[in-house]
């Protein structure tokens, strides 16, 4: 008997070896994908519309994309066909939000835009399984989240919003609610980062200012369950009926609302921070790539959440994913690209596998796509670089994935445009 319980036990011994073994050659396996540009993608826009900086890309259900932009990127030598006569062949001024085809489908081919519609422009965008929209837009001076009909662009309903917005903020860049003038565009896309958005996010500090803000703060504390600053991105859970989205207020806050009724169920902020523990000091926000990490959320915050129930938390100002369980449970700290002078961390997105093995990670300052090891948040690879031509990136903003593991990116600044890569088996 002991001899049989012996063997038994080496036998277990030896199986827990092997399938240690084969755990340990997945993780030294595991590459970045293999992509290749797709010139023929998207097609000519129509009605010589010009596009926008992309501030929102979504992959509905049936695997076709929606593209937030901002029409008011354009100047006035771009919308030169408005006028009549028109001095020129071209542009005329896009609907902020259009709809593309990601595959042949009835009545429409791969790359052809299939609908549109055109509410105030802005920031961050999703779309739930029954093909309503949720934008992050300022509607009247004040940002929130806005659901919309995809077919009529009627508004449906808005997300609790602060009737105020906070001292020195204005309504931000993507207030899109101006009217248009046939022919007048704005001063156009710049270069590089514009003037004071580096690396920001704290905000505050000083200033003519800094009573105001004080007052402003103490009005409407963190634990304020309502949206307060700029929206910077929106997912939505089907499954849990839940919307996500991150505003900007003390630097970003994660917000989870109820997606039938829009009424506020949690927040949270860096390292899962209740939102009675988030700091109002601005020098818990300082940040000095390499250096120590910020106690708070810098700036400019983005999100996704995993299939196993895991939320990213993308912190561009301080080059960092802050990992936390769907309740604010603080997971693990992912830093990435730390050399950079803020911006590397944009928008998350995940492999098509079933276990999501690999985090992208799209980069507005160095303008590629950051391939990392989920578990572990090593690097595998990165795809593109900064330029113009097709494949490469300037501005890199957004990006999305299909059902098929394609991946679409968003450009902002000189770029203002959407490209798709195919994913190579």
């Amino acid at each position: 008997m002991k001899k049989d319980k012996a063997v038994w036990a080496f036998v277990i011994w030896l199986g827990f070896g092997v399938l240690a073994l084969s755990v340990t050659v997945v993780a030294q396996t595991l590459t970045a994908p293999k992509y290749k540009f797709d010139a023929t993608w998207p097609k000519t826009l129509p009605n010589k519309w010009k596009i926008g900086g992309v501030t929102g890309l979504a992959v509905d259900k049936d695997d076709n994309v929606w593209v937030l932009d901002r029409p008011n990127d354009l100047r006035d030598m771009e919308l030169k066909a408005e006028l009549n006569p028109a001095p020129a062949l071209c542009c005329t001024r896009p609907p902020s939000m259009i709809h593309i085809a990601g595959h042949d489908g009835p009545g429409y081919k791969d790359g052809e835009v299939i609908g549109s519609i055109d509410p105030p422009q802005g920031h961050g965008m999703a779309v739930d399984k029954q093909g309503f929209l949720y934008i992050g837009n300022a509607v009247k001076g004040l940002n929130s989240v806005h659901k919309y009909d995809p077919k009529t662009g009627a508004l449906l309903a808005t997300v609790p919003r602060a009737p105020e917005v906070q001292p020195g903020a204005g309504a931000g860049d993507d207030a899109g609610d101006a009217p248009h003038v046939p022919g007048r565009g704005g001063p156009g896309p710049v270069g590089t980062y514009p003037a004071g958005r580096g690396g920001g996010g704290g905000g505050g500090r000083g200033g003519p200012n800094a009573e105001a803000l004080a007052a402003f703060i103490a009005k409407y504390p963190p634990t304020t369950p309502m949206i307060v600053g700029q929206i910077e991105e929106v997912r939505v859970d089907d499954a849990a009926r839940e919307l996500y989205c991150t505003d900007s207020y003390l630097g970003g806050r994660v917000m989870v609302f109820d997606l039938d009724t829009f009424a506020f169920k949690r927040g949270w902020g860096a390292y899962g921070h209740k939102l009675s523990e988030i700091s109002t000091d601005p020098h818990d926000r300082d940040y000095t790539p390499g250096g120590p990490m910020p106690k708070e959320f810098k700036g400019h915050l983005t999100l996704n959440f995993s299939n196993d129930g895991l939320v990213y938390a993308a912190d561009r100002a301080a080059n960092r994913v802050i990992v936390t369980k769907k309740d604010g449970t603080f997971v693990k700290e992912i830093k990435v690209a730390e050399f950079t002078g803020g911006g590397s961390a944009g928008g998350v997105m995940f492999s098509p596998d079933k276990e999501q093995r690999i985090l992208y990670i799209s980069d507005i300052n160095n303008n590629t796509v950051w391939f990392l090891n989920r578990m572990d948040g090593t690097e595998l690879g990165h795809l593109g670089s900064m330029g113009q031509n097709g494949g490469q990136f300037f501005g890199l903003h957004m990006e999305a994935t299909d059902s098929k593991g394609n991946l679409y990116t968003g450009e902002v600044f000189n770029g203002e445009r959407v490209q798709r890569f195919l994913l190579m088996k």
